[in-house]
């Protein structure tokens, strides 16, 4: 189940939301443990197993380290004994995720380096694991550290883990964020009618947006021979694709949260707006870069070792990040690009970036993140090469008829997108009640016209939405397979 879904929209969304409101307060976390793994099992019933196990463990795990700390006088080697049930968590944890997701990839990698017969093993990926395994070891790692306090309460720690909100693609929400909501929280119809709207403009990121630029990148990446303005057409397709695609599943998450009383950390701050790569991966999946961030780059030692242990640990960092995404050599290889751009912004570019005028910095940026997704989802080396050859003329025709017609039919679609990845939209809605002079009216009117004009685009954005999901076919989202 999606939440682009007309099963999830119009049946499993309001009922759940209709249990909630009449549930008593102190069964709601309940509610939540128990509808959340039924839309995981709705769509992979046979792996629920793992996130259940996963769930036990590192409750078992926060009980034994908060355990042994308030027993210290009792255990002399208390603290080798946290030790040890916090390398127990990561291992395990890590160990599942690896054998799930990176078996098949490591042995084919492996007969293809030696050329032996090896049996490969066919793995179907659990949806969500790299999600949820990453919320389970923050989890624990901070009750070691002794940032949160263990969970006593399974089926709140199993709410924590499954709910279904950000189950499946983020954002990674760290227990310190959420603590103090699992059992204070209380239902506030404004924040549910703000939750509601962030959801619904969400799927209008989704439906009418990536799915759109998405069919020409599929359209695109297949056809067999291509053209210089083919090509860069398709790029550009793609890095809007995964942009409105990811970001509008993290607005319908956020949403969601706010409806049920929570508030999940942002995930996306308008990241091709950026003027450098630093600065895009400070707005780009933010709690996923927050999360190495706190739980490896600076256990590592961050940038307090000199800088030869720095740039060590950002290559630790990023080929980890890049290996996370997916189980291919393509992944490793945007990783380490990333790293390497990185490296030499903190080394010198950064500075000599800032001398540039705003504008080129941005075309810098825009470029290099361009070719990132090239290289981002293209997961066979060799059809990535020939694509970058074909970008840059070496494989194929500078344009056809197809090429333009692609350009020119979508033009529209384009500048849609371009605006719709700024701040431009909110800035404009303001502006222009400044010009026709209401924004100097009384304030309560001022609130209303933005109500309602907020209210209409809402309802607006959601029969478009439906009215495309009726007619289409399945969508998932991109991050899903991750």
């Amino acid at each position: 189940m999606v939440f682009s879904s007309v099963v999830f929209l119009f049946l499993f969304l309001p009922a759940v939301i209709a249990l909630y409101i009449i549930c008593p307060a102190k069964l709601r976390n309940g509610l939540l443990f128990a509808v959340s793994l039924f839309f995981y099992a709705w769509g992979e019933p046979v792996y629920i197993w793992i996130m259940l196990f996963s769930t036990v463990f590192d409750y078992t795990n926060g009980l034994l380290l908060e355990y042994f700390l308030a027993n210290k006088e009792r255990f002399v080697n208390y603290q080798k004994y946290r030790k040890i049930v916090l390398t127990v968590s990561v291992v395990g944890n890590l160990g599942i995720l690896c054998f799930f997701k990176y078996t098949e990839f490591l042995l084919t990698s492996l007969r293809d380096l030696t050329g032996t017969d090896i049996h490969i093993w066919k793995l179907a990926l659990p949806i969500g694991i790299s999600f949820y395994t990453f919320q389970t070891m923050s989890y624990t790692i901070d009750v070691y550290r002794q940032k949160v306090k263990a969970q006593h309460n399974l089926i709140a720690f199993g709410m924590y883990v499954s709910m279904f909100p950000q189950l499946i693609a983020g954002p990674i929400v760290r227990y310190a964020s959420v603590e103090q909501q699992m059992n204070d929280r209380v239902l506030v119809p404004a924040k549910m009618a703000a939750g509601l709207q962030r959801f619904i403009i969400g799927l209008g990121k989704k439906v009418l947006l990536a799915n759109q630029i998405g069919a020409l990148w599929t359209e695109i990446s297949t056809q067999k021979t291509g053209t210089v303005l083919g090509a860069w057409l398709g790029a550009i397709a793609f890095m809007f694709q995964i942009y409105f695609d990811f970001s509008g599943y993290s607005d319908m998450a956020i949403g969601l949260g706010h409806i049920f009383g929570f508030t999940f950390p942002e995930n996306f701050k308008y990241p091709y707006i950026s003027k450098s790569i630093t600065e895009f991966w400070r707005r780009w999946h933010i709690t996923l870069s927050t999360w190495f961030r706190e739980y490896l780059y600076i256990p590592l030692g961050g940038n307090r070792r000199g800088r030869t242990r720095q740039i060590w640990n950002l290559f630790v960092v990023w080929s980890l990040t890049g290996l996370w995404h997916g189980a291919s050599w393509n992944f490793v290889l945007w990783g380490i690009y990333y790293f390497i751009l990185l490296t030499i912004e903190k080394i010198f570019l950064g500075e000599k970036l800032e001398q540039l005028p705003g504008w080129l910095q941005h075309v810098y940026t825009c470029l290099v993140v361009l070719f990132g997704w090239v290289i981002f989802a293209n997961e066979n080396i060799a059809d990535l090469g020939r694509y970058f050859l074909t970008m840059f003329g070496a494989n194929g025709a500078l344009y056809n008829q197809t090429a333009i017609y692609q350009w020119y039919t979508h033009i529209p679609l384009l500048i849609v997108l371009i605006i719709g990845s700024t701040k431009l939209p909110k800035q404009l809605l303001r502006k222009g009640w400044t010009r026709l002079k209401l924004i100097d009216a009384i304030s309560s009117r001022q609130e209303q016209i933005r109500f309602v004009a907020a209210s209409i685009f809402t309802v607006l954005v959601l029969y478009c939405s439906v009215a495309f999901l009726v007619s289409g076919s399945y969508n998932p989202f991109l991050y899903f397979r991750f």
